[in-house]
């Protein structure tokens, strides 16, 4: 064991890299969203510190290196992953209360929260390969091996949480964890010099372990549920319907806002699912529908009820929000469901099926639908699969009109250029487009003009949101190799 100290202790550390940035992006969703701006800011950020680490840890190296040293470079980087553990919420509400551009925010919370423990763990190597070096004859296969080792323990750190640890502890009790294990590694390093320091910190950090599965408990025992599945960091809680006042389930994804239901009944919270009650009004005989994002399953079950004549597909990516509804949002088996844990896009490419009505409701972060449902070729795999007098239905947030309509002018264009037909409801405020809001788009695969009144007094209230301005076909089509959703959002925001 000791002959391989430094080969074990390079992989933990290159192992414990890819671990942390891999929870970095859990740690930093619920507050910045996971946009293509957040990714690259935190692969960014730590490709950087791990740099300046390596050349820091070559010069330190060459200043009489020691094991003492060495175990000191380790404790360092347990103890910043310790203190990023404990101060990321105050540090992300800060930056989210008073950094507006996106960019910045995420350069700014990665390089507080990440860097200064990527800069010691990237430390590591240089360090261990002058401690290793015993001839200038082998020090190239010396290097050679520390290096690749390292490069494994990454491999192993990647596939280690990203397949099991992420969501099954959470982003919290693995930050911690990492920081015990370099702790740990430290001692491994140099047991004898600061062995109670270093057990002292240990303890410290178990005990804060404890605490956080102590707390854990209390939030499940009140009803507040947080969790890390595959795919997202999702928070079920209590709290009241701001129109009605009534008490509800709601389920939030990457701290937004995706689901809700009434305690008391299954009606739906939130305007916009109403409107998809419209698939009555442009196809009368459906009996067929897919939905695109099933999250709490709120409408599914509303579609259910009012539509016993029905039946509906429904698409989710992540199986364990499918399990929280069942739990929390009383979902419960049908032979009328069909549920299908898979990409929306790689569904819709290969089905078979002939839907009379697709809904589109599925989103990545704060206003944006995941790129690949965006694009021209998207919605011509949603045109093919529509039956004859089919239609889909979008919601899509955005303004109508101006600088912040950049997304969904974009999006009603590439529909219009499969589409004989789009049309487009205001949820909230039909004659303001100026303001943010849901839309609804609804795609027509029928050429034949339809009726925009009903005798239904509830269809016939969402039928006059209908945006009657013209939309400008002036930006371009989305495409699979082009689709900047995160450049439109940010007009958002």
């Amino acid at each position: 064991m000791k002959k391989y100290k430094l080969e074990l202790i390079v992989f933990i550390s290159g192992s414990v890299v890819m671990m942390l940035e891999l929870t970095g992006s859990r740690v930093l969703a619920p507050f910045l969203g996971t946009s293509i701006f957040v990714w690259t800011s935190l692969i960014g950020i730590i490709l950087g510190s791990l740099s300046l680490g390596y050349y820091l840890g070559g010069k330190s190296a060459d200043k009489k290196p020691s094991f003492e040293k060495f175990s000191l470079i380790l404790l360092i980087a347990g103890l910043l992953i310790a203190i990023t553990t404990v101060s990321k919420n105050i540090t992300l509400n800060f930056v989210e209360q008073n950094i507006t551009n996106l960019r910045l925010g995420a350069i700014l919370a990665t390089t507080i929260l990440f860097a200064p423990a990527s800069i010691f763990l990237g430390m590591v190597s240089p360090y261990a390969v002058k401690l290793k070096v015993k001839s200038i004859d082998k020090a190239g296969s010396t290097v050679g091996n520390l290096y690749a080792l390292s490069t494994m323990g990454s491999i192993a750190g990647t596939f280690l949480s990203g397949f099991y640890l992420i969501s099954y502890i959470g982003h919290t009790k693995l930050l911690m964890l990492l920081a015990i294990l370099m702790v740990t590694t430290s001692m491994l390093a140099n047991l004898k010099k600061t062995l109670f320091l270093k057990i002292i910190i240990g303890l410290t950090l178990i005990t804060y372990l404890i605490s956080v599965n102590t707390a854990d408990a209390s939030m499940e025992n009140g009803k507040i549920i947080e969790i890390d599945t595959l795919y997202n960091n999702v928070k079920i809680y209590k709290d009241s319907d701001y129109q009605t006042l009534k008490p509800i389930i709601r389920m939030s994804l990457n701290k937004n806002s995706s689901s809700a239901m009434f305690e008391e009944s299954d009606e739906l919270v939130f305007t916009y699912t109403k409107f998809y009650d419209l698939a009555k009004h442009f196809n009368p005989d459906f009996e067929k529908s897919l939905m695109i994002g099933g999250a709490a399953y709120s409408y599914p079950k509303h579609y259910l009820e009012k539509f016993p004549q029905a039946t509906i597909d429904v698409v989710e990516i992540d199986p364990a929000l499918t399990e929280l509804a069942k739990k929390y949002f009383r979902l419960e088996e049908s032979p009328r469901l069909r549920v299908f844990h898979e990409d929306g896009r790689t569904f819709i490419n290969t089905t078979k099926e002939k839907y009379d009505v697709i809904f589109g409701d599925a989103f990545k972060a704060y206003y944006s639908i995941p790129h690949q449902l965006t694009t021209i070729e998207s919605v011509q795999k949603m045109y093919d699969a529509l039956s004859e007098n089919g239609i889909v239905l979008v919601n899509v947030i955005s303004a109508l009109e101006g600088e912040k309509s950049e997304f969904f002018r974009a999006e009603y264009h590439t529909f219009s250029a499969v589409f004989p037909q789009v049309l487009v409801f205001a949820v909230y405020y039909p004659d303001d487009g100026t303001l943010n809001q849901n839309l609804i788009l609804a795609a027509l695969k029928s050429e034949k003009t339809p009726s925009l009144e009903s005798p239904d007094i509830e269809l016939n209230q969402y039928l006059k949101q209908l945006w009657k301005k013209e939309i400008p076909l002036d930006m371009p089509i989305l495409t699979d190799d082009f689709a900047p959703i995160d450049k439109y959002i940010m007009k958002l925001l």
